[in-house]
């Protein structure tokens, strides 16, 4: 079993609407255990949920759309994750889950909420999409190993992936951002994993934060994350391209794109991030 299959393995019990696992410490960045992998273990819940319903259609085996809050940042340690099915229709299924953990008082705190929609990614007709952005093969690009000491400390989560950046986006790592509020890159699990679409959700919410392009390397959690799944991804690396054109207010967006080896568009997410701006 691969780190991130272990990582997003979920027990049933007999309330096939409630399914139990546990985040590891492996998969933290800075305070928190990444908000992608926690996105992608509620989905796995639903997929789950929705495979074990005998009225669910069962070719909505892949998620298509999540849309997610962050109430608290959730830690290692086991977490509930609690599924509705909402609708069954022709092209979609739909569910809402909630992930929580037992606080310090032992009183439940909701760590997320979101509402997500399975349907079928395979054979697709694509009529239009975006074309990747033109980067330096994997081979030529920085790798995370590389980024300074200190931020490699407060990001165990990056030792699990594969991630090359582009070295026209990676000048933060040196003092020097572009400000452009750009992050482009190489990304595969470490482990030799191929992708899949519940991954795809993960991958959209791996890369260093965008406001670091910008000089802002203080911590910005996201608020509210919207991603859609477009297509099955081929094996291989994916090609994931950020970007941001609005900060105020003490938030900012972060919009990401991601292609698959052979150049298809198969996930794409807007999220709103809090931003802590120096003083």
């Amino acid at each position: 079993m691969s780190e991130y299959d272990d990582a997003t393995r979920l027990e049933a019990g007999e309330d096939p609407a409630r399914r139990h696992g546990t985040f590891h410490e492996e998969w933290m960045i800075g305070n928190a255990v990444n908000g992608g992998l926690v996105m992608t273990t509620a989905l796995q819940a639903l997929g789950e949920h929705l495979a074990a319903d005998p009225t669910e259609t069962t070719e909505h085996v892949n998620p298509v759309v999540l849309s997610a809050y962050f109430m608290t940042a959730s830690q290692p340690g086991p977490f509930t994750v609690t599924t509705e099915i909402m609708r069954c229709g022709r092209r979609l299924s739909t569910g809402q889950m909630t992930i929580h953990q037992t606080g310090d008082d032992g009183q439940p705190v909701e760590r997320m909420r979101a509402i997500g929609s399975f349907g079928d990614l395979a054979d697709l007709d694509v009529q239009r999409q975006a074309s990747p952005p033109e980067m330096p093969p994997p081979e030529e690009c920085v790798s995370a190993e590389q980024a300074p000491p200190d931020f490699l400390a407060n990001a165990k989560f990056l030792e699990r992936l594969d991630l090359r950046l582009d070295p026209r986006t990676a000048g933060w790592a040196v003092g020097k951002p572009s400000m452009r509020g750009v992050m482009r890159g190489w990304l595969r699990l470490r482990d030799g994993r191929e992708p899949d679409t519940t991954m795809l959700m993960m991958a959209l919410d791996a890369l260093p934060p965008v406001a670091f392009d910008l000089g802002l390397f203080g911590w910005t959690p996201t608020l509210e994350f919207t991603g859609h799944v477009r297509r099955r991804p081929a094996p291989g690396w994916l090609q994931v391209s950020l970007g941001s054109e609005t900060l105020g207010g003490g938030m900012m967006e972060e919009d990401a794109l991601i292609w698959d080896s052979t150049g298809n568009l198969v996930a794409q997410s807007r999220q709103l991030c809090g931003v802590r701006l120096p003083r």
